[in-house]
């Protein structure tokens, strides 16, 4: 009885007209065309992660995937700039309702359409490092707390603590014990500066670059229509160079 043989077709050519399999070595392409879920990948610097990444988004968009389905993170605004420029360069689609962006900058986006429900509006500013120490040298003036005696937190301190005490979730008092041990008498009026910089913040309707990341979780923990809103829009959530988050 003759042998009977079926070949196998490569992967169908989208709208990009890519060849996947000519372009990209074997380790790029599984990644490329992994089937939905969790991946990984753990490569070396100059090995062609971002090439992958932006391929991938080609891949999905060659599959029939809606652009504003796809959200795509990294770490700073040069990198964001440069991933959408390839992905562009791969793809001839309007990609106008595809976001992609710096963590900062898609949280300000998700801050913006959702400001009034932290007490916000959309006109919000974003202070930077010399607007948060006047904010803060104004709170602890407000506070009325006796600087000279002895010695007390400078502004910069201050602003790096809180950061601190948002972005990791510890305590202020463990944290001072660790880490600043020497402001530990001044416990409690730090609490107090801190409780009253957030207060300020709002009623001078401004964010710190914090804020960016912890409002806009806020939200999504706090809200769950409006998470739900979100995980039903973002089926692709892409993110290079993760091992930075």
């Amino acid at each position: 009885m003759a042998r009977q043989y079926q070949l196998k077709k490569g992967p169908r050519k989208g709208v990009s007209g890519i060849d996947y399999l000519a372009e990209l070595n074997e380790q790029q392409y599984a990644a490329v065309s992994s089937s939905p879920g969790p991946a990984l990948v753990i490569a070396g610097a100059g090995s062609g992660k971002t090439r992958t990444l932006t391929y991938r988004v080609a891949y999905l968009l060659d599959q029939g995937v809606d652009p504003k389905s796809l959200l795509l993170l990294t770490f700073t605004n040069k990198a964001a700039r440069e991933m959408m420029e390839r992905v562009r360069e791969l793809i001839s689609l309007d990609l106008s309702e595809l976001w992609s962006g710096t963590f900062h900058a898609i949280g300000n986006r998700i801050l913006r359409r959702h400001a009034d429900e932290v007490g916000l509006t959309r006109s919000f500013s974003i202070m930077d490092r010399d607007d948060q120490k006047s904010l803060m040298n104004t709170v602890v003036a407000e506070c009325d707390i006796d600087t000279k005696s002895r010695r007390f937190p400078k502004a910069d301190v201050l602003i790096s603590i809180f950061s601190l005490v948002e972005n990791t979730g510890v305590e202020l008092v463990d944290l001072l014990e660790a880490r600043y041990p020497y402001f530990e008498e001044w416990g409690d009026e730090i609490a107090n500066v801190g409780k009253a910089y957030t207060a300020k913040k709002l009623e001078t309707n401004s964010v710190d670059f914090d804020d960016l990341l912890i409002l806009p979780l806020k939200l999504l923990k706090e809200n769950e229509e409006l998470c739900s809103l979100y995980q039903k829009r973002f089926q692709y959530l892409l993110v290079d160079e993760y091992q930075d988050t």
